[in-house]
């Protein structure tokens, strides 16, 4: 499937901090993979899947006890019964009998996914996050204009303040994206918001560096759904959320170079 896409640059604008273009960057290798919509959702499931803790009963739960059939010729149930009590136990129909079809630990939940095709899937949702028409059909707000991939100048990492980082968002024109995520969050309905997941919020911006703890770090963390992520670790969930490419994605200077040494 081609490039949804259609990049045809070669070349990508570096952003600085106050909006300006401070110079350009060539364009890495990965971007030229053709989005797999298909793979991608794959990836996500796959690795969704594998959190799922498997869960069964104590094959002894229901069993513990001294129950045996009295036999024949009493006018009762043959049912085991426990010694001494007279009461049914052991069986499924009786008070603390054993469950009849318990949950069973031979059960997969994982959805295995080959090796290739994670690799080819993450290349794929790396070259998504150039397509202003996947992003905007993700429902981020991006300004008319807006050059895709985004790349800013290593300066991004050294912000150490929320209001600095809100700053540069103004002057890049995404702020926008952020202010949608936030108006966005709405409390769960049913049992999950007894559980500690209270509020369903949308994903916003995803900031890409080569350094795994920068200050820009914590200066992000508290915007609703701005996330984080070092390029070196980068996943399939980060960059498409619920299976769907096209997250805006701001990469540093240097993750951006770093991109052909590691995923070309």
């Amino acid at each position: 499937m081609a490039n949804s896409g259609g990049l045809a640059v070669e070349a990508v604008k570096v952003i600085a901090l106050d909006g300006s273009v401070k110079s350009e960057l060539p364009l890495p290798a990965v971007f030229s993979t053709g989005v797999r919509p298909d793979l991608v959702r794959r990836a996500v499931l796959s690795s969704q899947s594998a959190r799922i803790q498997p869960r069964s009963n104590d094959y002894y739960a229901g069993k513990k006890n001294t129950a045996e059939s009295l036999g024949v010729g009493l006018d009762l149930a043959r049912v085991p019964r426990i010694h001494g009590a007279n009461r049914a136990a052991f069986v499924p129909n009786v008070v603390g009998g054993r469950v009849a079809f318990p949950a069973q630990l031979e059960k997969i939940y994982h959805e295995r996914i080959n090796s290739k095709e994670r690799l080819l899937a993450l290349r794929s949702a790396i070259a998504a996050t150039a397509s202003a028409k996947l992003v905007a059909a993700r429902g981020h707000a991006i300004a008319e204009g807006t050059a895709l991939p985004f790349v800013v100048a290593d300066d991004l990492k050294g912000l150490k303040s929320a209001a600095e980082f809100r700053d540069f968002l103004k002057k890049v024109s995404l702020w926008s994206d952020v202010e949608r995520a936030k108006e966005g969050v709405k409390e769960r309905s049913g049992r999950g918001k007894t559980r500690g997941r209270r509020w369903v919020k949308p994903k916003s911006i995803l900031l890409v560096s080569d350094e795994a703890k920068p200050p820009l770090r914590l200066a992000s963390r508290n915007f609703t759904g701005v996330e984080f992520a070092d390029v070196g670790s980068l996943n399939v969930e980060r960059l498409a959320p619920g299976g769907h490419a096209g997250r805006l994605t701001v990469w540093t200077e240097s993750a951006f170079k770093k991109l052909d040494e590691l995923y070309a």
